[in-house]
C-alpha cells in the first residue's frame, strides 16, 4: 500500500530528478503529494476510476443538488429532465480534467501553473481549498446527524469520530481511497438499489409531478445549472486520482470511465434527492425523509441506509482532505519553496481536518443555509478555470508540458500568467449578471430571465476562447521541443 519515494540518483530521468525528494520510504502511508509519480511508481488500472468516481457523487450530500426545480415550483417530471441534462453537460468537461493525470503524472491543481503562473495559480487555489473544507462541513454534521439518528449519541460526538477516520484515510492515501471507493460501491449498489425500488414503489406524488405541459423556464435552468456546475466542481479533483495511473492509458478511455461513473453517480442521488423531495414537500429533512422512506420498505432499512450513508460521506470527507492537502502545500510551495515530504502531507492533512471540524462544530441552522449559498459561489468560481485549463490542455499545448519548469519559480510559464488570469477575470466578470444564488444575490440579467441561473452558458465560452486568443503569443513550438527532449532524456536513462 505504500508508494515509494524517488531517489535523485543514476538512471533517474531529469523530469524525476528535478522534482523528487530524498525521503525515505514510510510503512503504510503515501509519501508523494505535488511533486512527480515516476513512471516506475505508476500502477493501478482504468476501471479503478469508475468505482471511485460513482461513489464519490453517490452520497447523500448530493441529494440536496436535485432539490431545486422542485423548491422552485417545477414539476416533478421536469426535473428530472433538468437533472439528467445536467449531469451529461457537467460531467463532460469534469472527466477530460481526468485523462491529465497520467498524461503528466501531477495533482490537478499544480496543473494550473502553466495558465495561471507560479505564484498567479494562487487565485485559484485558494478557492479551491475553501471549497474542499466548506463541502468537509457538511459533509461531517451529514454523517454526524445519520449516526445520531441511529446509533444515537451526540451529533458533535459523531462529527469528531467520522473527521478522524477519514484523517486516517486521508493520510494513507491514494491507494485505501480507491480500495474504500471500490468496496463501498457494490455494497451501495445492493442497499441503495433496494432503497430506490422502494422509494419509486412506495411513495406518492402530488397530481400532475408527469405532467409535460407543466414546463417552466425558471425552476428548469436553475436546475440544469446548479447540476451542471455541481459536476463542473469534480474538476478539481480528477487527476489526483488518476496521476499514478501509467501514461499509456488512452484519453478516450481514461475519460470514459471517469464519465460514467461520476454520471450515473451523481444522477441517482440527484433523481432520488428529486423525488423525496416532491414526495415530502415542505416537511422534506434529509435525515428524516430517508429514514421514513426507508421504513416504507420494511421496518429498520431506513436506519440501514443512513449507516451506509454515513460511511459514503466518511470516504468523501477523506477525498476532500486529501485534495485540500494538495492543494495547501502547493499554495505554500507557490509563497516559499517546499520538499512536499510525509511529514508536509501530516500538518497539511491535520490543518485541514482541524479547520472542517471546528466549521462543522460550530455551525448552526441559520449558518448552514446561508453557507449553502456561500458554496454555490465557489462553485462558480471553478467555471472560468475550468475552461482555461481544458482550452490550455487540449487546444493551446496540445498536453507538452515541461514537467521541471512547472515547479521552477523562475521557469519559462513565470510567477504571473496573466493570459489565464484575465482571461479567468473577464469570464467570471461576465457571468456575475447572470447568477442567482438564493437570498444572497441574483444579478440583473438573472431578473430579467425570472431568477433562472444560465452563468454556466457565459463564463465557459468566454474564458476559454479569449485564453486561446492570448495564447496566441505563446512560444508553443518551443515549449514542445522542450517536453519532447525532456521526455526522450527520461525514456533513454530509465532504459540505461
Amino acid at each position: 500500500m505504500c508508494l515509494h519515494t524517488c531517489f535523485i540518483r543514476a538512471g533517474s530521468s531529469r523530469k524525476e530528478a528535478a522534482v523528487a525528494t530524498s525521503e525515505p520510504r514510510v510503512t503504510g502511508c503515501e509519501t508523494r503529494s505535488i511533486d512527480y509519480v515516476p513512471l516506475a511508481e505508476r500502477h493501478g488500472k482504468l476501471w479503478h476510476l469508475g468505482p471511485l468516481w460513482f461513489m464519490s457523487n453517490a452520497q447523500i450530500a448530493t441529494l440536496a443538488v436535485g432539490l431545486t426545480s422542485i423548491t422552485t415550483g417545477g414539476n416533478l417530471i421536469w426535473s428530472l429532465i433538468a437533472i439528467v441534462a445536467g449531469t451529461l453537460l457537467g460531467t463532460f468537461f469534469m472527466a477530460f480534467h481526468s485523462a491529465q493525470g497520467p498524461q503528466l503524472g501531477l495533482p490537478q491543481m499544480i496543473q494550473s501553473r502553466p495558465q495561471f503562473g507560479y505564484v498567479g495559480a494562487l487565485l485559484v487555489w485558494l478557492f479551491a481549498y475553501v471549497q474542499y473544507a466548506g463541502f468537509n462541513v457538511f459533509n461531517t454534521i451529514l454523517a454526524g446527524q445519520a449516526m445520531g439518528k441511529t446509533a444515537h449519541g451526540n451529533v458533535k460526538t459523531w462529527v469528531v469520530v467520522i473527521t478522524l477516520i477519514a484523517l486516517v484515510i486521508a493520510l494513507v492515501g491514494y491507494d485505501i481511497i480507491h480500495r474504500a471507493e471500490q468496496f463501498l460501491t457494490y455494497a451501495f449498489l445492493l442497499i441503495f438499489g433496494v432503497f430506490t425500488v422502494g422509494v419509486l414503489c412506495t411513495l406518492h406524488y402530488p397530481a400532475g409531478s408527469f405532467d409535460l405541459g407543466g414546463f417552466k423556464w425558471t425552476p428548469f435552468l436553475a436546475q440544469f445549472g446548479v447540476v451542471a456546475g455541481y459536476q463542473i466542481s469534480w474538476a478539481i479533483y480528477v487527476s489526483d486520482y488518476s496521476r499514478y495511473l501509467p501514461p499509456g492509458v488512452t484519453v478516450r478511455k481514461t475519460f470514459y470511465w471517469t464519465y460514467f461513473g461520476s454520471a450515473l453517480g451523481g444522477a441517482w442521488l440527484m433523481i432520488l434527492g428529486t423525488l423525496l423531495a416532491a414526495w415530502a414537500g415542505k416537511d422534506f429533512d434529509t435525515i428524516a425523509s430517508i429514514n421514513a422512506a426507508g421504513d416504507k420498505v420494511f421496518d429498520g432499512f431506513g436506519a440501514v441506509v443512513l449507516v451506509f450513508a454515513a460511511l459514503g460521506l466518511v470516504s468523501v470527507t477523506a477525498l476532500n482532505m486529501y485534495g485540500g492537502s494538495l492543494t495547501l502545500i502547493s499554495a505554500f510551495d507557490s509563497l516559499r519553496k517546499v520538499r512536499p515530504t510525509l511529514r508536509m502531507r501530516v500538518l497539511t492533512l491535520g490543518l485541514t481536518a482541524a479547520l472542517s471540524v471546528v466549521g462543522a462544530l460550530a455551525a448552526t441552522s441559520h449558518f448552514l443555509a446561508d453557507f449553502n449559498n456561500f458554496l454555490l459561489l465557489v462553485l462558480y468560481l471553478f467555471i472560468p478555470w475550468t475552461a482555461v485549463n481544458l482550452m490550455d490542455y487540449y487546444v493551446v499545448r496540445r498536453g507538452h508540458y515541461v514537467i521541471a519548469e512547472i515547479f521552477n519559480p523562475r521557469g519559462i510559464y513565470g510567477r504571473w500568467g496573466w493570459r489565464g488570469i484575465v482571461s479567468y477575470l473577464v469570464g467570471f466578470a461576465a457571468m456575475t449578471p447572470f447568477f442567482a444564488v438564493g437570498t444572497l444575490y441574483t444579478g440583473p440579467a438573472a431578473k430579467a430571465l425570472g431568477g433562472a441561473d444560465i452563468s454556466l452558458f457565459i463564463g465557459l465560452p468566454v474564458s476559454g476562447l479569449l485564453y486561446w486568443w492570448l495564447a496566441r503569443s505563446i512560444d508553443v513550438e518551443t515549449e514542445t521541443r522542450m517536453a519532447r527532449e525532456e521526455g526522450e532524456a527520461g525514456i533513454h536513462l530509465e532504459q540505461a
